[in-house]
């Protein structure tokens, strides 16, 4: 058993931003505080993007943690695969701020100190599997809706007093404040379609997609409206025999460049939103789709010719309800995540609607337990709200063990 402060499940980009805003105010890793991560290096999700990613094509990596990152450097190179360039920039923040983290290390199941194991409390329950199911409806583009992640409003919850023990492979850390940050990657969601089972052909989610080689001359069928869905169409493309894109709603393109003043803009959009008690969008449901070059490309060469969603799978494709199908050798769902919060099923978080409540003084800390403070979903997915909302956490988790009220903390 080792006592802390808090503890920082993750050293993602969210992770990475509250973990520095700690040593900003002077907390010393190991003793006050400690980040835990459960990959075997910097990077977090990065770490797993497809190798065909590049820099050029990611959509804004902005600086992160008071830290530089060079990328929009007259001398960076944009062909750097994001899965090599990303990870070395967070090495260089862990190192910036001497973070000191952690890894690898699985965390468990979060709980009271005073409370023993139950059964129910296996993150696997909710977390770390893929998600499957739910209605094709409120499934498809995007990350998560209602009942799948975090919402801001106000409520009303009651929680146990007392610190946290934070249960890993490695031991158990005990800990006054938890901010999570563990992110959606290990979460793909792939929604339910009347059919599925039947289907001869192979289907995956984004996440594991093995790049167009390994898809040369098969008939691929792309669901998904978002960033990730256009760019594997256009890579897939001149290696596939045919294919086709579905999405829910017709595509939303803008001109410009995204730069750090829109990506703010756009994470504050979100952020009215959730405050209003509404479902969080993503950030690229606010912001459209860049019209790049290559993007024109395949807007002309047809690439990127839009169809509506099928209503069902066939064992040799896909189909909609005017009788119109589609042969298919490959189904690539690039349809989101959830987020990975199993591991917080002890503390039961989850409000009647079915997510979990954000609120003051910051933004980030869950309304029926303030102990808890939740970083890098919906809104703070992205670098820049990600940025913000791990500083935020910081602000707030500081404030509560100073023993700062929240309303003169907001």
């Amino acid at each position: 058993m080792v006592r802390t402060g808090v503890v920082v499940i993750g050293a993602g980009q969210a992770g990475l931003s509250a973990a520095a805003g700690l040593r900003r105010a002077g907390l010393e890793p190991g003793r006050d505080f400690v980040v835990l991560d459960a990959e075997d290096g910097p990077g977090g999700a990065w770490r797993h993007r497809w190798p065909s990613l590049l820099m050029r094509t990611v959509n804004g990596i902005h600086d992160l943690a008071g830290v530089r990152s060079g990328f929009d450097a007259p001398d960076a190179d944009p062909d750097r695969p994001a899965r090599e360039a990303v990870p070395e920039y967070f090495a260089g923040i862990e190192r910036y701020w001497d973070l000191r983290v952690v890894r690898p290390v699985r965390v468990h199941t979060v709980r009271d100190s005073d409370r023993p194991a139950r059964d129910g409390d296996d993150p696997a329950h909710d977390s770390g599997v893929p998600a499957r199911g739910g209605d094709p409806a409120r499934s498809g583009d995007g990350p998560a809706r209602d009942g799948d992640g975090p919402v801001r409003q106000a409520h009303d919850g009651g929680y146990r007093a007392g610190p946290l023990d934070v249960v890993t492979d490695h031991g158990t850390w005990r800990a006054d404040e938890i901010i999570n940050a563990t992110g959606t990657w290990t979460r793909p969601f792939v929604p339910a379609y009347p059919g599925a089972a039947s289907f001869r052909g192979r289907s995956l989610h984004a996440r594991d997609y093995p790049g167009a080689a390994a898809l040369a001359g098969r008939r691929v069928v792309v669901v998904g409206g978002g960033i990730t869905a256009v760019q594997l169409l256009l890579e897939i493309a001149p290696h596939a025999a045919a294919t086709t894109w579905v999405t829910r709603r017709e595509p939303v393109w803008h001109e410009g460049t995204f730069d750090a003043e829109r990506g703010r803009a756009a994470v504050a959009q979100v952020e009215e939103r959730v405050r209003a008690g509404l479902p969080p969008r993503s950030v690229v449901g606010v912001t459209g789709l860049g019209l790049t070059p290559a993007v024109r490309a395949g807007l002309a060469s047809g690439v990127l010719d839009r169809r509506e969603m099928f209503t069902r799978i066939t064992p040799d494709g896909v189909a909609w309800d005017d009788g119109t199908v589609e042969p298919a050798d490959v189904i690539l769902w690039a349809t989101g995540w959830r987020a990975a919060l199993g591991h917080l099923r002890p503390l039961r978080l989850r409000a009647p609607g079915g997510g979990i409540l954000l609120g003051p003084p910051q933004d980030t800390t869950v309304v029926g337990d303030p102990r808890v403070h939740l970083v890098g979903y919906g809104p703070s997915a992205s670098t820049i709200g990600a940025d913000r909302a791990g500083r935020a956490a910081a602000r707030a988790a500081l404030d509560r063990l100073r023993g700062v009220p929240a309303e003169r903390a907001a």
